[in-house]
């Protein structure tokens, strides 16, 4: 496991000197193989064992799946796919997360919290998207706050910190992925938001 994340740590680096380049087929190599690194985690730790294993392996893949769908610079179909595909993973994660019996009260407190935290956003971010984002995007957040708010109730259950982590860790790495897509490109969004985002991905593919 320990080299599988390393070598997640070394593609990841290598994907942020691509897009630092402006190296379209740097990124198009190095991201996969960033995701690669975390699915191999989660085999290598056992992920097809048991229920919850799988269930995160499902997500981890069709995150990857949204990586690459969001390559392409477009904000069109492809797009709209890969915001599908991540959807799509944080369901599976936030079904795992149910199965291990999450705990009422840090559930309800982290989704409200997580409530707040999307109308903040939407507030912030509704002005910049584009009239067949605004549907889909507002799903795909209310997701997000529901995988949240089971993870924080799965953590408090468990004792497994790194569920909780690695939950709100993603979440906050959309944020970048918003910023860049809708409201100003930048390298700065890259720089932060990929590394946390493979950073949450390695958690939560570690507590399988």
């Amino acid at each position: 496991m320990t080299l599988a994340a390393a070598f997640t740590a070394l593609a990841v680096a290598a994907l942020l000197v691509a897009e630092w380049r402006g190296s379209r087929v740097g990124v198009w190599i190095a991201k996969p193989l960033a995701s690669l690194g975390f699915m191999s985690v989660a085999l290598l730790g056992g992920a097809l064992e048991g229920a919850y294993g799988r269930w995160i392996f499902s997500g981890l893949c069709l995150c990857a799946v949204g990586d690459v769908l969001l390559i392409p610079r477009s904000n069109g179909k492809l797009f709209l796919l890969g915001i599908a595909g991540f959807a799509l993973g944080h369901v599976a994660y936030a079904w795992a997360f149910y199965s291990r019996n999450p705990q009422l009260w840090p559930s309800v407190i982290a989704f409200a919290i997580m409530a707040l935290i999307v109308a903040r956003t939407l507030n912030w971010l509704g002005p910049h998207l584009p009239a067949d984002m605004r549907v889909p995007v507002r799903v795909y957040m209310l997701v997000i706050a529901a995988m949240v708010g089971l993870a924080v109730g799965a953590s408090a259950a468990t004792d497994e910190l790194s569920i909780a982590i690695g939950a709100a860790a993603f979440a906050a790495s959309d944020l970048s992925v918003a910023r860049e897509r809708f409201v100003r490109p930048s390298l700065r969004n890259l720089l932060w938001g990929l590394p946390l985002y493979y950073a949450a991905q390695l958690l939560i593919a570690s507590t399988t």
